[in-house]
């Protein structure tokens, strides 16, 4: 049994994404071109946005959304402890200061209860991540950022068609910030077979310096005619024409993984003293990863691993534990919910091609430790 199996899915549309790959070959246009707009324009409306630029990874997505809006040196941005380091590497790589909010323990998300009380007058944005796949409450960050003047730019790495009730109406990850920012990391619920990564905007003037941004500054009349110090980020064709294959199942995919979680959910209620995902009333969970939460974390991933059970532990160091980050000057027990979580998380294989048997198996190395641990 494998974590994810990429494999599995690239069988199920194997001609296609050949087919694809070869029309790109054949035509020889491998950066920019119809492909990549093609994708743009799907993706702008199957997450309810004007635009959408893509870039060669989700970090990228980060950083240059934050160029874009001239976040910079002596500049705060509030963000969680609690995700994968590219967040606040973005902030810190811009020159700006990442300040931590700790998160609220059933959903892994930023505590938006707490976002208040770390405004200074260097804040300039709010950066929520949307954590395995399920949404930052977003009327609350909005509400917030309106009263201060705050930008907000959504990571949305891992919650790619994710949705939220908002005045009655579902709206997706990546349409309420000035920016959403996406990664199509391979094992993603959307995954090229490489880097990639996009920001979404209803912004004309945002959309238009990122384009600038990604490539060198250029000017879009000249592309000799630097106007900004700009980067090189750009998604080439062919991850391009594997995405617009790929995005036509997503819906589909999405669904597949919450069923999955279902079933988990079903089958582990009650069992020891796990704690499955919980899901706020207002939000559609894709699922991105399936993460529990228990004291017995680490006892419980070695016995999976003995059964040959793969699990992983997204995160075990908090950010504000980082090494790296030693010089915003946190330290332990500044933020108990993220690092309590960073002791009980543990992720369980989930993917849409998961089979109900690889399912039971993990299910059972479950009980079966819990079984051995309370004897």
């Amino acid at each position: 049994m494998q974590f994810f199996d990429l494999k599995a899915q690239y069988q199920t549309i194997e001609a296609e994404i050949n087919a694809a790959v070869l029309n790109v070959l054949k035509e020889g246009v491998f950066i920019g071109g119809e492909v990549v707009g093609e994708f743009e324009k799907k993706v702008a409306e199957f997450v309810g946005v004007k635009h959408a630029i893509t870039l060669n990874s989700g970090t990228d997505a980060l950083y240059l959304s934050l160029k874009a809006l001239n976040i910079g040196a002596g500049d705060e941005v509030i963000t969680t402890p609690f995700t994968f380091f590219a967040t606040a590497e973005a902030i810190a790589a811009i020159g700006a200061k990442p300040v931590f909010v700790d998160i609220d323990p059933a959903t892994f998300n930023i505590d938006v209860s707490k976002i208040k009380t770390a405004i200074t007058k260097n804040t300039k944005a709010i950066m929520p991540v949307h954590i395995f796949g399920q949404m930052a409450d977003m009327v609350a960050i909005k509400k917030i950022a309106q009263e201060h003047d705050l930008k907000i730019i959504e990571d949305c790495a891992q919650s790619i068609g994710a949705e939220q009730e908002i005045d009655g109406k579902k709206i997706k990850s990546g349409s309420i910030g000035d920016t959403g920012c996406f990664s199509f990391f391979p094992t993603k619920n959307l995954g090229v077979y490489g880097d990639g990564g996009m920001v979404t905007t209803n912004d004309d003037g945002i959309a238009a310096r990122l384009r600038m941004l990604k490539t060198h500054g250029s000017s879009p009349e000249d592309k000799y005619k630097n106007l900004i110090i700009g980067v090189n980020s750009r998604l080439d064709t062919i991850q391009a024409a594997i995405l617009n294959v790929k995005i036509k199942y997503l819906d589909n995919w999405n669904r597949q993984r919450a069923h999955i979680a279902g079933y988990y959910n079903e089958q582990l209620k009650g069992v020891g003293n796990i704690a499955t995902p919980f899901v706020a009333p207002q939000n559609n969970h894709i699922y991105h990863q399936y993460t529990i939460r228990t004291s017995k974390r680490d006892q419980m991933a070695q016995a999976l691993k003995l059964a040959g059970i793969p699990t992983m532990v997204y995160y075990s160091i908090p950010l504000q534990l980082q090494p790296a980050l030693e010089y915003l000057g946190y330290k332990a027990g500044d933020f108990p919910e993220a690092e309590r979580a960073s002791h009980e998380v543990l992720s369980l294989p989930i993917y849409p091609e998961l089979r109900q048997g690889d399912q039971d198996e993990v299910i059972k190395a479950i009980k079966d430790f819990y079984e051995t641990s309370e004897r």
